[in-house]
Order: structure tokens, then C-alpha cells, then sequence
């Protein structure tokens, strides 16, 4: 019985330290997004999450050791989230259509959860971090998710343009994955500075450029 008590014990403190956990990344996830990395002081982070600093310390062990978690949070809940938008892609249409139909739902994912892609894009742009060991650490994530992100931005130009035929599909992909990723940052940025433009109609811009672009590389490659 004795036994019993002990370990239900362990379990709800195991289920604390999860949900302590949990608040935690949310609350950083938020505050890093909205002020940058540097801004973003312990004290607030305890502040706004009602957990002491210390619950910082025993979970991330340093503030640069709470960021790297976070990104990693942060990425694999995009890349869900992605998962689920984009899970039943349209096999009529040409590659126009197709391409549309990914660029649409991938800013329908940044504009239901903006703070992930903010985030990154800050600590792309600026140099966050002072201790070297720790500013590694940060540029080994920053480039893994870069290189996540590209490759899922070359997947969905290579399935949108599938009826070319594998080859040329995975050179116009190849070709273009890294344009289309910088055109999808500056939609994003673009709609930070000011809400009020529309992402939809800057995916079909953007849809449109990179359709026309392909196309002609796959006109050169058949030709």
C-alpha cells in the first residue's frame, strides 16, 4: 500500500513537471516573439508564467539552454501543424494549381501561429546570443530548421509539379525551393509591418512567380 502511495505520488509530480514545463515554453515562445531573445529577461518570463526563475533553471539549465527548447518546440509543432494542413493534396489541376493549393495552406499555418516563424526570423536577423557556446548552439537550430523548412518547400514544388515527371520535378524544385523560402519570408514580414495586407493574395503572387519560373526550366529541360 505504502508502494502505492510513493509512486502515485511520483506520477502527479511527474505531471507537475510537465505542465510546469509546458507553461514555461508557451509563455517564452510568446515573449521571445513579441521583444527578442535579449529582451526577454527571466524575471518577466517568471512573471508572466507565475513559475519561480528557479523552475527555468531545473528544466533548461540557462536561459540559452530555454531557447534552444523553445525553437525546437516551436518547430515541431509547425511542422505538425503543417503535416495536418496539407494532408490530402490535390491530384487534378496543372502545377499553377497545385503549387497554390500548398502556398495557401502553409500561410494559413504561419497566420494561425505566427510566434514560431517571428522568432526565427529575429534571431536569423540578429545576433542574439554573446556567449559563444551558447550563440552555437542557437545557429546549430537556426540551420536546422532552415534546412527543415527548405526541404519541405522543395517537396511541395516537386509534387506540384509531378506530371513533368520525377526528374524535372526535383531539378524546378531544387532550383527554386531556396526563392520560393525568401518569398515566404518577405509575405511574412511584410504582413507583420502591417496586418492589414493580405497573405492569401501574397501566396498567390508569390505562386505566380514561382509557377512562371518553373515552367520555364521544365520547358528547357524537355526541350
Amino acid at each position: 500500500m505504502l508502494q502505492h502511495v510513493e509512486t502515485r505520488g511520483d506520477n502527479t509530480g511527474n505531471r507537475r513537471g510537465r505542465r510546469s514545463r509546458e507553461e514555461i515554453l508557451e509563455t517564452a515562445s510568446r515573449l521571445m516573439a513579441e521583444r527578442g531573445f535579449a529582451a526577454t529577461t527571466l524575471s518577466d518570463l517568471s512573471r508572466e508564467s507565475g513559475l519561480p526563475r528557479s523552475a527555468v533553471y531545473h528544466h533548461f539549465r540557462s536561459k540559452a539552454g530555454l531557447l534552444s527548447a523553445v525553437m525546437e518546440h516551436g518547430a515541431y509543432a509547425f511542422f505538425q501543424h503543417m503535416a495536418r494542413a496539407q494532408a490530402h493534396p490535390p491530384r487534378e489541376g496543372g502545377a499553377r494549381e497545385r503549387l497554390l493549393w500548398y502556398l495557401q495552406r502553409t500561410g494559413d499555418v504561419f497566420l494561425a501561429h505566427p510566434d514560431f516563424l517571428r522568432l526565427h526570423l529575429i534571431l536569423v536577423m540578429n545576433a542574439e546570443v554573446a556567449d559563444a557556446a551558447e550563440a552555437a548552439e542557437v545557429n546549430r537550430i537556426i540551420e536546422r530548421v532552415r534546412r527543415d523548412g527548405r526541404a519541405h518547400m522543395n517537396h511541395m514544388i516537386a509534387a506540384s509539379f509531378a506530371d513533368y515527371g520525377p526528374e524535372v520535378a526535383r531539378t524546378v524544385a531544387d532550383r527554386l525551393d531556396h526563392f520560393a523560402i525568401a518569398g515566404f519570408d518577405g509575405a511574412f514580414v511584410a504582413w507583420q509591418a502591417d496586418p492589414s495586407r493580405s497573405m492569401a493574395e501574397a501566396m498567390g503572387l508569390l505562386t505566380d512567380a514561382v509557377a512562371t519560373l518553373g515552367e520555364s526550366i521544365a520547358a528547357r529541360l524537355l526541350s
